[in-house]
């Protein structure tokens, strides 16, 4: 029940399909019980307004045997060493394969490499049940249904309904497309069947790495032009006012977000089984894991122009969410980027809005608290990570000494404190 298993199960109680949440979390189940919500998008009266429909959350897998449809909403990382680290599928898959039945859709939405679906979560489905239930890939076999439909959600994205993005499907067998398209196809416009669930878990992995390698361009870009005295954002607002064979990418401090990040490392690992290098996905996962680095290069550079030294600097980051306005912390450039000043040396305080802390996680220890955006010229630099629009920029620029601004935030002032870069 998280960042895509919570709208997903909001989206079917909308048509008033009886939706059981399941999650490890015991207090993400309490929460929802109670009608509350533990993120910002969501508001409570959705949950509530669910619950009139026979949404409710619970920690136990037994329930699973109750369902007709199952779907595997869980995170994907990576481990230290980049490779995917698929315990949180494997163990959900453990979990409920003592409950499934005959008849069952199982669909797994979390992304992954090609393969995953067919050759993990099918034998441990197999394996693990009590009653010897195999997975039916047959047009009319009987035992439990499994597909794979790879989740599209873009969390801030108010332009385009949830219902609106086309849904993919790979399905183990006929039966399994036939299924999870009438599932998905009751809240989601247009459904698109492909012939395998390798196909539909490429497909995910495709759109995110088209991402990846063009914002790693960007990122590479935007350094040259800096070198070159060119305004990056201005060439590429010139860019993409051509109406064909352009689209807008844009530069910032590193990649966020549970998807981009991580997905392409996914694809270079399982290529290393057919002796495949991806030399475009790793050249672009090395520019743009090297952002913070050369946002601390350029914050230090500004620093030095004011005579000042990174060491014993007091530095400001503003914004800690991946990308403005959401409260979701995954993979967010500023972690590292807070971390890279501390050992630099630096006195690190940071200010957002949606998070009032921040601890510990799986490639982090911060342990800070919220500062007010107040007396901003007690820092020698107020550093931009995130362009929350609830900023007020102008006056964070007129109070501040100096200003290092990575996402463009500052557009339209023009002040000698700030330095884009």
């Amino acid at each position: 029940m998280g960042y895509v298993g919570l709208p997903l199960a909001l989206l079917f109680s909308e048509e008033r399909f009886r939706v059981t949440g399941f999650d490890i979390a015991a207090d993400k189940v309490e929460a929802l019980n109670a009608g509350g919500s533990y993120i910002v998008r969501i508001p409570p009266q959705a949950i509530q307004e669910a619950q009139k429909s026979g949404f409710h959350a619970t920690a136990d897998y037994s329930q699973i045997a109750q369902m007709d449809a199952v779907i595997i909403c869980v995170p994907t990382p990576l481990n230290e060493y980049h490779e995917p680290d698929l315990s949180y599928v494997t163990g959900t898959v453990e979990s409920i394969a003592p409950w499934i039945h005959e008849g069952q859709l199982i669909v797994l939405e979390s992304t992954t490499y090609p393969g995953t679906t067919e050759e993990v979560v099918v034998p441990l489905l197999e394996k693990g049940n009590r009653h010897g239930i195999k997975v039916a890939c047959a047009e009319s076999g009987s035992g439990v249904h499994v597909a794979f439909s790879p989740e599209r959600e873009d969390p801030g994205n108010d332009t385009v309904s949830r219902h609106d993005i086309p849904k993919v499907i790979g399905g183990c067998g006929p039966a399994a497309v036939e299924l999870a398209s009438a599932l998905y196809g009751s809240i989601f416009r247009r459904v698109v069947p492909v012939s395998s669930p390798a196909v539909a878990e490429m497909t995910k992995l495709l759109e995110n790495i088209y991402r990846c390698v063009n914002i790693a361009m960007v990122n590479e870009l935007k350094q040259l032009c800096m070198r070159m005295g060119i305004d990056i954002h201005e060439v590429i607002d010139a860019a993409k006012t051509k109406p064909f064979g352009f689209q807008a990418f844009y530069p910032g401090p590193g990649l966020g977000g549970h998807c981009i990040p991580i997905d392409p490392f996914y694809l270079s690992w399982k290529a290393k089984e057919y002796d495949f290098r991806t030399r475009f996905i790793e050249l672009a996962g090395e520019v743009n894991t090297n952002m913070p680095y050369f946002v601390i290069e350029q914050t230090a550079n500004a620093l030095n122009e004011h005579s000042k030294a990174l060491k014993g600097s007091k530095v400001l980051v503003l914004g800690l969410a991946y990308k403005r306005d959401i409260d979701d912390l995954r993979e967010s450039p500023s972690l590292p980027i807070i971390e890279l000043l501390r050992d630099k040396g630096a006195v690190v305080a940071y200010n957002d809005p949606y998070f009032p802390t921040v601890g510990r996680g799986r490639h982090y220890d911060l342990n800070m608290t919220n500062t007010p955006l107040d007396n901003l010229a007690q820092y020698d630099a107020v550093l931009i990570v995130t362009d929350h629009t609830s900023y007020d920029y102008k006056a964070i620029v007129e109070q501040s000494r100096l200003v290092v601004d990575t996402r463009n935030a500052t557009k339209g002032i023009d002040s000698p404190k700030i330095v884009r870069c």
